[in-house]
């Protein structure tokens, strides 16, 4: 008798965690699906944050080229590697 509910109660905490795990199984699978929506959409932001990036990068190189100074002077003034500056610009 003891081995009999022991059993019954053994499947139902079996079916109980396969459900949970089902639930939480597809909770995650709608995270990835939400994820890939949002990362496909985002796509014009994406492009923007592109031209916006290159036209600081113009920038920065127009003032400095505008103000006579050298990337090797302006990384040494604000104290970081001239190839720092030099990527800043590309």
């Amino acid at each position: 008798m003891k081995y009999q509910v022991f059993g019954i109660l053994w499947t139902v905490f079996n079916l109980a965690l396969m459900l949970v795990m089902g639930i939480v199984g597809i909770y995650l699978l709608w995270l990835v699906i939400k994820a890939l929506r949002v990362y496909i959409n985002s796509h014009e932001v994406r492009v923007e944050k592109k031209a916006t990036r290159k036209s600081l990068a113009e920038a920065l190189r127009e003032n400095r080229v505008r103000c006579k100074m050298t990337q090797e002077f302006v990384s040494e003034t604000i104290g970081v590697s001239r190839q720092a500056v030099s990527k800043w610009e590309n």
